[in-house]
């Protein structure tokens, strides 16, 4: 079953989301779940799990994203499996680019996005390494005004393979978000003065231009009032 609709912002009304403090599954097989821009999405069967798959709508420069409908997000932890590969069309800049949106706003015009690009993490050239996992505000603080501008500081390195399972947890309080890839015990990527501040929104599944996307077994672990993520 493929499922394209079209996106509007549900965060001016009443957000229902997980228990702070419980963790709890978004079960991403139900499509009826998601608002989506320029993404197309289907429940399938991948490496022998079941997933949700997403490609973009349209070929374009901007975001292709499910939105999680009633889900305000502020701080806590996000984790999730993904498998990202350029798709057979894709532009040969393409990297599999997939992530996460979180504490989005304005109909995704305003979000942190923290995503991975699985195609560097192998690559024979070590400053493609070094850009395998990424950090961006939109839409002042893209990928190129932070690398020109703070060399290093926004992306990292983490070992995955494009088209296979890699998991992802990012860890959110205040300001600040850390990345975990793999079941690390170590984040790859600490981001220490998020660009949109101590705010809060929506969470959306991310793809980048090019990319044949997958995500499963998503949880939101809310922070407890008053507490870090923990």
């Amino acid at each position: 079953m493929v499922r394209t609709v079209c996106f509007f912002s549900l965060l001016g009304a009443a957000l229902i989301g997980p228990t702070p403090g419980r963790a709890a599954e978004i079960p991403l097989t139900d499509l009826s779940r998601l608002d989506l821009m320029n993404a197309q999405v289907e429940t399938t069967t991948y490496h022998g799990r079941p997933a949700l798959k997403m490609t973009e709508k349209e070929a374009a420069p901007g975001n292709a994203f499910a939105l999680l409908k009633d889900v305000a997000f502020h701080d806590g932890v996000i984790e999730l499996e993904v498998s990202g590969a350029p798709s057979k069309t894709a532009d040969p800049t393409a990297r599999g680019f997939i992530g996460v949106m979180f504490r989005l706003q304005a109909g995704g015009e305003q979000t942190e996005i923290i995503y991975l690009r699985p195609s560097n993490a192998r690559a024979a050239d070590q400053l493609a390494r070094n850009h395998s996992v990424q950090y961006v505000s939109s839409p002042e603080w893209g990928w190129r005004k932070l690398r020109e501008e703070t060399p290093g500081q926004y992306e990292s390195y983490a070992d995955m393979q494009p088209g296979e399972w890699t998991s992802m947890r990012i860890v959110v309080h205040g300001k600040e978000a850390e990345l975990y890839v793999g079941g690390a015990e170590q984040p790859c990527l600490i981001v220490k003065d998020m660009k949109r501040g101590d705010s809060q929104g929506g969470v959306a599944l991310w793809i980048g231009p090019g990319t044949e996307g997958y995500f499963r077994k998503l949880t939101i672990t809310p922070a407890a009032a008053g507490k870090g993520p923990g």
